[in-house]
């Protein structure tokens, strides 16, 4: 199936099974549909193991120093956890965005490990944060199995292999080099991998470095080297843009003030929080928050 057909298709689909204007539609196990009908501000998120195929529009996404703009047919594969910026640039609501998003069972990408591990070495660079065209040999099962949604039956039986095909090509995709070095045991990338389940556990106490790469098996030097090798920021950014993430999120519930979101999630200051805050975001806490009380209440 070519390129354009088989986008036309997933497109064709989506509206098929969809009559509401809704935000997400939710079809297959792991496989559901992102819809926006206007361009976006910067929105932050944390990207667990994922595919996102845009089907229509253009996203920019970014983390540390890597940023990918993503265009109609063009996959996004995120390896790692990784706390993400982005921004919708093409939307409208004759032409919404679409992206069709695939949660990654990475059980499932081990489990094809030793079938994948004498493919040929890839080129292209290894990243948790990589994209690049989606080829004829991904779309074609992607197709397929969004076509499952009309008949439960079809789906239970052969909903799991085609999910295992996808994970394959996945695997093998220009994208994939970083998620197939998570899958070696030994791994720097499984190493950090181990670290960021730390630190997104414990994102709002103090970072100890060293206790971070004593979790990975490194030096801490090495360590250092290789969390922003596979994740494209250090430690410690990490970290904050975790504590940033969180921050907005209990902001926009519009239930804390500046101050109460700045300590709930390991702040020591509103005022280092504001800042750091409007950097990231591009303008201060205070536009998505409650406001502080007076102190003459």
């Amino acid at each position: 199936m070519e390129k354009d057909t088989a986008l036309s298709r997933l497109i064709s689909l989506y509206h098929q099974h969809t009559f509401e204007n809704i935000d997400i539609f939710e079809s297959l196990p792991r496989l559901s549909v992102l819809r926006r009908e206007v361009r976006s501000d910067i929105e932050a998120m944390v990207y667990e193991p994922v595919m996102c195929l845009i089907l229509q529009g253009s996203k920019v996404t970014s983390i540390g120093d890597q940023t990918v703009e993503l265009l109609p047919g063009d996959a996004l594969l995120v390896s790692h956890d990784l706390p993400v910026v982005s921004r919708i640039t093409r939307a409208s609501r004759q032409e919404p965005y679409l992206a069709l998003i695939l949660s990654l069972d990475l059980g499932l990408a081990r489990s094809l490990y030793d079938q994948v591990a004498d493919a040929p070495a890839l080129d292209a660079p290894a990243r948790s944060l990589a994209a690049s065209p989606a080829g004829e040999s991904l779309l074609e099962p992607l197709v397929r199995y969004f076509e499952l949604m009309d008949d439960p039956m079809d789906a239970r039986v052969l909903g799991p292999s085609i999910l295992r095909e996808i994970h394959y090509r996945l695997l093998l995709s220009p994208a994939g080099r970083m998620l197939r070095h998570l899958l070696v045991a030994d791994s720097h990338a499984s190493r950090i991998s181990k670290a960021i389940l730390k630190v997104r556990a414990e994102f709002r106490s103090a970072l100890s470095v060293p206790d971070l790469a004593r979790t990975a098996g490194m030096s801490a030097s090495s360590f250092h080297e290789h969390f922003k090798s596979v994740t494209g920021t250090t430690p410690l950014q990490y970290q904050k843009d975790l504590r940033l993430i969180e921050a907005k999120t209990l902001l926009l519930n519009r239930n804390h003030t500046v101050s109460e979101a700045a300590y709930a999630v390991g702040y020591e200051s509103p005022t280092h929080f504001s800042r750091d805050y409007s950097r990231k975001f591009g303008m201060p806490p205070s536009r998505d928050g409650l406001p502080a009380l007076s102190a003459t209440l």
